[in-house]
């Protein structure tokens, strides 16, 4: 079943053009990933898809299946201010929420009847700011009153329709999807939200619609390890179809089927995961490259014949002559984009003493950040950050360049570290400048190995900036390519000490290529906190896992090491084993703190108790939602079983999380 055409597609702004004619099909059950670099069109080509923006061309044409529901995830959500978390979430042209605003209507209606005349006929029920009540004890539905001369079928049919649309655990749902995105203060107004906040609460939303089409910009920023690895597996369900732009590359290789790339304006599309897209293309690539040194020998061959001839003088010739030079520009380009400067940074030195960290600790009010923790940095060491958002990975990277004080202990910088420290917030270019001079603010050269030197202007070029883009203001770039221009300028102070705090947000894949290039020739000590795995398994010789309440622990290995230890000690949990703890992790005293790998008899007792807690509230769950189904369901018995299901949820919830860190521990 078709889902989406496009043909003859094109769009401009201005004189640049983004992408001309261009066609695209794509089947229900596809799941299609868009690659290009910054600035040429990714996020416009979404936005013309999504129907946010019109296409041009003669005869462009845009076709989408009627009756298909699109998710759409921008890269800047736009929600009200004044709307709390759970209001945002709550969409009333969500098919469930309907389903359940309809069924707490009906049991308000048989619950409190209207029997004014008077008010008969009072239109009471809004749908537009209607947002369920999830059973809590309220004097009344957050809806309000419904209206009058509704008849005793009214509770049955939306009974029905609840069962039909499995809508008895909505609720659930929504707590559970909004509590794994940590989303937990449902009445947090918007506006008070962080931008990452907000991206994070626009796709719990989309989530939670179910639409039969996913378009997602970006869906991994802003998201911690754990989010990525859940959404990327929900995002493999068969029934999903999903067009989607991403720079994380194990999640392009883990859900798409088709890779689709925007180069040149053109689209080229590959069947496959990421790792087919990349055979291909260098299979490509090598027959592009046989291609322009054989059409080389043409051209110069022709080249020869038309200076040499007195043809030449004709306007035939002169035609043949023009087109050489067209076709020249044409392949020598082809030719640059195949060409990489091959350089190696001359390495600054770095004496004995480089970055200590003697027991420091770091809290902000009853929030424990680190505690307690000990490391000496050595020379080329590379270390990844892992943690959850707001774990600390940030304020430890302030505390080691000494921009934060510890509360406790002290950091001791050695005399010839430099630090280069590549920050989320830290965009600050002046708007007014050159790209080539905003680098050259910073320095003309960085120095290489045997006395050479690599000049602003190819540095910009590695990192692909031309040299027409580098006389551009940088009013003019995109926001990807403001990142990429920021990142170069912490490179050009040549730092011995690189510190690089989730560098991959907003770099398009071909650009994180050429970082990873130029990082695994870095001489110095790099420090790296990023959600991009594949990125960090690349860079990275060991782990500091921020662990919660102040705890880091050292793991000697890469996170693709980590995370398969982790899964592998929670299958140990799951078939009701006792995990030993890991032998991978550092157990020096002095630099990581101790835990417990073991429960107490207490816990463990508490752990069974908890089975059995579980499996009664199921068990009541169960038969309510059986009786909900009896023909005899008075309104009086469906109010009161209504609101027993959502305590009972509640504690459901609690008591499985509590398992679950049991579990964990276990």
């Amino acid at each position: 079943m078709n889902f989406l055409t496009l043909e003859n597609v094109s769009k401009s702004y201005g004189e640049k053009l983004l992408f001309q004619n261009i066609g695209l099909h794509l089947d229900k059950g596809q799941k299609i990933g868009l690659i290009a670099k910054n600035g040429t069109g990714k996020s416009t080509l979404m936005r013309v898809i999504a129907g946010k923006e019109g296409s041009e061309g003669e005869g462009a044409k845009i076709t989408l299946r009627k009756d298909i529901r699109i998710g759409w995830l921008d890269q800047e959500p736009n929600f009200p201010p004044g709307m709390d978390v759970l209001g945002a979430v709550l969409d009333p042209t969500n098919p469930l929420v309907r389903v359940v605003q309809r069924y707490e209507k009906a049991l308000l209606h048989h619950e409190n009847p209207v029997t004014d005349e008077s008010k008969a006929g009072e239109p009471s029920y809004d749908k537009s700011t209607a947002e369920p009540s999830f059973g809590k004890p309220t004097a009344e539905p957050s809806f309000g009153k419904p209206t009058a001369g509704k008849d005793g079928d009214e509770l049955t049919e939306a009974i029905a329709e609840m069962d039909q649309q499995n809508a008895w655990t909505f609720e659930a749902k929504v707590k559970e999807t909004l509590s794994r995105f940590r989303m937990n203060d449902y009445e947090q107004k918007v506006g008070t939200l962080s931008g990452g906040q907000q991206k994070r609460l626009a796709l719990v939303k989309i989530l939670l619609e179910e639409p039969d089409f996913l378009i997602l910009d970006e869906p991994t920023n802003h998201l911690d390890v754990e989010m990525i690895e859940w959404l990327e597996e929900y995002l493999q369900q068969p029934g999903i179809t999903l067009f989607m732009v991403t720079h994380d590359r194990y999640f392009l290789e883990n859900v798409c089927d088709s890779i689709i790339e925007l180069e040149g304006g053109q689209l080229r599309r590959y069947s496959g995961s990421y790792s087919d897209y990349l055979e291909k293309k260098a299979l490509r690539e090598e027959n592009e490259v046989t291609t322009y040194e054989r059409q080389n020998k043409l051209l110069k061959n022709e080249l020869d014949w038309v200076r040499k001839s007195p043809q030449a003088r004709t306007t035939k010739a002169k035609a043949r002559v023009d087109a050489y030079f067209n076709r020249k520009e044409v392949n020598d380009s082809l030719k640059k984009t195949k060409d990489e400067l091959s350089l190696s940074i001359k390495e600054t030195w770095l004496g004995g003493k480089i970055v200590e960290l003697h027991n420091i600790s770091k809290s902000f009010g009853d929030k424990k950040l680190i505690e307690h923790f000990s490391y000496k940095f050595k020379r080329k060491e590379r270390v990844g950050i892992v943690g959850q958002n707001g774990s600390g990975k940030s304020t430890f990277l302030q505390l080691i360049t000494q921009m934060l004080p510890p509360d406790t202990g002290k950091v001791v910088v050695g005399d010839t570290v430099t630090f280069g420290h590549y920050r989320q917030e830290g965009l600050h270019l002046k708007e007014d400048r050159r790209v080539i001079d905003a680098v050259r603010d910073i320095a003309d050269y960085i120095p290489l190995d045997k006395g050479k030197e690599l000049s602003a202007a190819q540095l910009l070029e590695r990192f692909l900036f031309s040299r027409p883009q580098q006389q551009v203001y940088v009013s003019q770039l995109s926001g990807g390519e403001k990142r990429r221009l920021y990142l170069l300028t912490v490179l050009m102070k040549n730092p011995n000490f690189l510190i690089l705090d989730e560098p991959t947000n907003d770099l398009d894949v071909l650009t994180l290529q050429v970082l990873e290039d130029f990082l695994e020739d870095f001489p110095g000590c790099l420090v790296v906190v990023t959600h991009d795995r594949y990125f960090m398994d690349r860079l990275v010789d060991h782990l500091f896992i921020f662990e919660g309440d102040g705890k880091i622990k050292d793991f000697n290995g890469s996170y693709a090491e980590y995370r398969a230890q982790k899964r592998s000690e929670k299958q140990v949990t799951d078939a009701g084993a006792v995990s030993v703890g890991s032998t991978a992790f550092s157990s020096q005293p002095s630099t990581v703190n101790s835990q417990r790998s073991t429960l107490t008899s207490t816990e463990r007792n508490e752990m069974k108790k908890l089975d059995k807690e579980i499996a009664a509230l199921e068990a009541r769950k169960k038969q309510i939602l059986e009786r909900f189904n009896a023909a005899d369901l008075g309104a009086d018995e469906a109010g009161k079983l209504s609101a027993e299901l959502g305590k009972l949820q509640e504690d459901l919830d609690v008591k499985e999380m509590r398992w679950l860190e049991l579990a964990e521990r276990g």
